[in-house]
């Protein structure tokens, strides 16, 4: 087997492998997403006159941590279709 093909067998092997690592970065956002979402509900429950209020908070918490899981995403997709690692080889 030619070592040129096998490194780069090894390169797509490895990046296949970081690409899956790097979408349990998901699970995070969610996990927070949900947690937030839930203590929203339940403070606007307590408290309804201050729904407004609320929501706003709880969205933009939202959007902050959900950047953490598109970094994830965008990483896998460089990892799989862009793959900047086949060119050192």
């Amino acid at each position: 087997m030619d070592s040129t093909l096998l490194a780069k067998a090894i390169v797509l092997g490895c990046s296949a492998v970081g690409a899956g690592l790097a979408m349990i970065a998901g699970i995070g956002p969610g996990i927070g997403q949900g947690y937030a979402a839930g203590r929203a509900a339940e403070s606007v429950g307590r408290q309804p006159e201050a729904q407004s209020d609320i929501t706003r908070t709880m969205l933009l918490g939202c959007a902050v941590a959900e950047s953490t899981g598109i970094y994830g995403l965008v990483v896998a997709m460089i990892l799989l279709f862009v793959n900047p690692f086949i060119g050192k080889l």
